[in-house]
């Protein structure tokens, strides 16, 4: 625990910690405001519709979990990848263990401060995700008489924990890949990467892409659209919410377990 406590104090001097949420949100923010200010404006009424549902509640919840999930994805493999590499880099992790620390006893309450602040940031992101989402809805003309819809509202814990389960995921996933970098440049650049080459995988891939871990994320939240995204274009084979959840498991299983060992048996220098 004291590990645990002694990590979050960390995680909140870090100025990583608030240029990637505040990334995030302000990129959301954009888009979202955007979205409500030229839905009136596009070709098509197929077009206006489907921006529409961004900025219409109660289905708004959802999609904005899923937003946040979509590009949160990209933000978690950074940060993650970042604090990483930094033990490494900085000498933190070998200054831990030559005072007796467990290497692998340190990794684990290091991903759980990482845990903990991907909850924090994504509990920010949606709360200003709704409010955002509302300012567009006002600027599109659409009603929010769904925003207190009381069985969307109930279900909300179930749906912010099933996307702070899969950022976990995810942000553990950068983790893993810094370790094994053992630095902090190539841990981020390896991870983004990593993100990107998934999305290109769904040209020569499609069937087999929805079981990679950042696919396999944004399904864990369904959406009005079916697939979770926003650009339009054909929809990619995606799992179930339920299956998805299980992929991401098993993902965050295989990111630890290598973080472990990696770490276990790894030259500590610097």
């Amino acid at each position: 625990m004291r590990l645990f406590v002694a990590s979050i104090r960390k995680l909140i001097r870090r100025p990583a910690t608030f240029i990637t949420f505040g990334l995030l949100i302000g990129l959301m923010a954009l888009i979202f405001i955007a979205v409500g200010a030229t839905a009136g404006r596009q070709p098509t009424e197929a077009a206006r519709q489907a921006s529409l549902l961004l900025v219409t509640f109660p289905g708004a919840y959802a999609f904005i979990v899923s937003f946040i999930l979509g590009l949160g994805g990209l933000f978690g493999v950074i940060y993650a990848a970042a604090i990483a590499g930094s033990e490494w880099t900085w000498g933190t992790l070998k200054a831990a263990v030559a005072r007796g620390e467990s290497r692998s006893r340190y990794q684990f309450w290091s991903l759980a401060a990482i845990a903990i602040m991907l909850g924090i940031g994504l509990l920010a992101a949606f709360a200003i995700g709704v409010a955002v989402a509302v300012v567009g809805a006002g600027l599109a003309g659409v009603s929010t008489d769904g925003l207190s819809d009381s069985t969307t509202i109930g279900q909300l814990p179930e749906l912010l924990g099933r996307g702070w389960f899969a950022l976990v995921e995810e942000g553990v996933l950068g983790f893993a890949i810094a370790t094994l970098a053992r630095s902090q440049l190539a841990g981020v650049g390896v991870g983004i990467a990593v993100y990107f080459g998934e999305q290109f995988a769904t040209i020569f891939l499609p069937d087999v892409v929805k079981y990679l871990p950042f696919h396999a994320a944004t399904a864990v939240v369904a959406t009005a659209g079916g697939d979770g995204e926003f650009g339009g274009g054909a929809q990619l084979a995606r799992l179930d919410p339920n299956s998805a959840l299980l992929v991401v498991a098993a993902w965050l299983v295989i990111a630890l377990v290598v973080t472990a060992l990696f770490t276990e048996r790894a030259e500590i220098t610097g």
